[in-house]
């Protein structure tokens, strides 16, 4: 194995860069304020309340990950954001419904202070969205280097050492790779050509990789996941995450699919629905924006339970997901599923899951994970895709010629190793022989 690397120093600030300041961002901003003030505690984030195991189990030594790992402080955390919309942060979290009045009046001034930048946005990629707060450019180059010139001035006026950028906008059109997105060059070619198959969330993606920015993407379409900005990656030393944050009905698929599997229990059918009432359930109600949500959600399944492998148990399991664009609902979501399932003998027998949660609650503490993590990675020297954040993501980047790994237990046991080696600890296997010789 490797020896460990030497990571650089936390302090001094980090700005956390948020395209889009929809539910999930001025919720997570809000929140990290709120914990910062002792308001609220950090609920779901695996950086501020999780806990790792060190060593051998008779050795009790569990510290927290935010005081075994040397992460980022809260209190050296600054938040910016673009938005095609030109509502200051308070505002925007007013509009997306998600919190209440009470928590965000003791944050209004925090909040007010964030103005978004204009966006790079364009609405042949996300249909049911419009916007006054927009970039203008000849090329989509020149965007890119408009977002560049973003960045230098938020992290000078914020006298922030390091930047991080997180893809918090809606979900876009359905994109496939093309040779704009084989190389380097090509990609900056298709630039300067304005060419269709270079969507906005890629142009953000390649101004952060430009300069060595850690990027993640907490939607599920194509952005930073194409050999052209892999290559740009490894070159600038960028640190990369995604895709599509891992909240609601996707979720509890990786907690039930792995368990189901390890008892050998067949699956015949698994209908899944989903009710959404916020911005991304308007934006999904578009039928080529949720083909790349659909296909995000439906692959989960196929890799966690290897039909390959098990064709008696999973080879012809019919997989339905449905997404209903219902705006009573608002934020709060409601995911149900229906599994079919089958065992000794084949016995047929179901499960019935109904999951009311809300989507940027649960999605807040990842944003904010996931911004620590990849600057920790940055710090360490880490480039290119970082599998072992995988745990985070419905679509996790993988390198080519893997198969992604799905299962959350699995995920959760790569990312403590990740953080075992990174501190020169034992790696923990869990084989446990030792305690009975």
């Amino acid at each position: 194995m490797k020896n460990p690397p030497k990571i650089a120093d936390a302090t001094g600030k980090l700005g956390v860069l948020l395209v889009g300041l929809g539910a999930v961002s001025t919720t997570t901003i809000a929140g990290v304020l709120a914990v910062r003030r002792g308001l609220a505690p950090p609920i779901g984030a695996l950086t501020q309340m999780g806990t790792i195991r060190l060593g051998k189990r008779t050795e009790g030594r569990s510290p927290l990950i935010k005081e075994f790992v040397p992460l980022a402080a809260l209190d050296n955390v600054v938040f910016g954001a673009w938005d095609l919309f030109q509502d200051n942060a308070y505002e925007a979290a007013k509009t997306a419904g998600v919190l209440e009045a009470d928590l965000l009046e003791q944050v209004k001034p925090e909040l007010e202070a964030i103005e978004p930048m204009a966006a790079v946005f364009d609405r042949r990629y996300v249909k049911r969205l419009d916007g006054p707060n927009v970039k203008k450019g000849k090329t989509k180059k020149d965007l890119a280097e408009q977002l560049i010139e973003d960045m230098r001035r938020f992290k000078k006026a914020h006298n922030c050492d390091r930047l991080v950028m997180v893809w918090c906008g809606s979900t876009e059109v359905f994109l496939t790779e093309s040779p704009a997105h084989a190389t380097l060059a090509a990609f900056e070619k298709a630039l300067e050509a304005n060419d269709d198959n270079i969507p906005s969330s890629m142009i953000y993606a390649y101004a952060a990789i430009k300069q060595g920015l850690p990027y993640a993407n907490a939607a599920p379409n194509l952005s930073a996941d194409v050999p052209a900005l892999l290559e740009l990656a490894s070159q600038t030393g960028s640190p990369l995450a995604g895709k599509d944050l891992k909240t609601g009905q996707t979720l509890i698929k990786t907690i039930i699919a792995p368990g189901l599997k390890a008892r050998l229990l067949g699956v015949e059918g698994w209908y899944s629905t989903n009710i959404l009432g916020n911005r991304d359930g308007e934006v999904l109600d578009d039928p080529e924006s949720f083909k790349t949500k659909e296909e995000s959600k439906k692959s989960v399944l196929d890799y966690i339970l290897q039909p390959n492998l098990y064709p008696e148990l999973y080879k012809d399991l019919c997989h339905v997901v449905r997404i209903n664009y219902y705006p009573p609902r608002g934020d709060n979501k409601e995911g149900w599923d229906n599994i079919d399932i089958f065992g000794w003998l084949n016995y047929k027998m179901q499960l019935k899951v109904n999951f009311l949660c809300r989507d940027s609650i649960l999605a807040a503490p990842i944003v904010l994970d996931v911004a620590l993590f990849l600057d920790l990675a940055k710090r360490a020297g880490m480039e290119g895709i970082q599998e072992w954040l995988s745990f985070y993501f419905k679509s996790p980047m993988h390198a080519p010629g893997l198969y992604p790994e799905h299962d959350l237990f699995i995920q959760s046991m790569k990312l403590k190793n990740t953080l075992r080696f990174l501190r020169g600890e034992d790696l923990i296997t869990h084989l446990g022989l030792e305690y009975y010789d």
